[in-house]
């Protein structure tokens, strides 16, 4: 992660912005994707329709050679042509894991539990088709840059890269919690 080339935001919540070609809403994902500061994982294509219903939560565990980093968990719906459009998206300043009123830095190398909260969506993924988890540490500039200091960015200046790992497999490992809800087939 680097706060001086932050993964930029693409479409999703945006308001307010002075740029007339940001646009809000479903916007292809793909030439962020193609960052090496944005991890990727994509489902093999539905066979059945998936409908999306309820909390969207990214379970990860990280470790982080900063004393405080970001993460930014976004859905992304991959279409058979390749577009991938985003859904949902939720990010998590480490050091705010325990809440709000308990700020805590992260002991570079060590492993922590958090949790995004992505909030909730109602969407239907078609048949075909597939899902995808990006996982960063920005989306700049809907949100703010983490300097990756544990400082505080109003009264500093200088930022730090970082190297941010996301552990998959075993018993630490990631996971997206989905709420699906049973979509019948239609009948003939």
């Amino acid at each position: 992660s680097d706060p001086l080339d932050p993964a930029p935001s693409r479409g999703g919540p945006l308001c307010c912005s002075a740029d007339p070609l940001a646009l809000s809403g479903p916007v292809d994902q793909r030439d962020v994707e193609t960052r090496n500061d944005v991890l990727v994982y994509t489902s093999a294509p539905l066979q059945a329709p998936m409908r999306i219903v309820g909390p969207l939560r990214a379970h990860l565990t990280v470790s982080s050679s900063a004393p405080d980093t970001d993460f930014v968990a976004r859905l992304v719906h991959v279409w058979p042509d390749g577009r991938a459009t985003n859904i949902q998206e939720g990010a998590l300043r480490a050091r705010y894991r325990d809440g709000i009123f308990c700020p805590t830095r992260m002991e570079p190398g060590q492993t922590y539990q958090l949790t995004v909260d992505m909030r909730s969506i109602a969407y239907l993924v078609p048949r075909g088709h597939r899902i995808r988890l990006d996982v960063t540490s920005s989306s700049f500039p809907r949100l703010e840059r983490n300097l990756n200091t544990g400082g505080l960015n109003f009264d500093e200046s200088v930022p730090a890269r970082t190297l941010n790992r996301v552990h998959v497999g075993g018993e630490s490992g990631s996971y997206l919690e989905l709420p699906v809800l049973a979509t019948p087939e239609p009948q003939e």
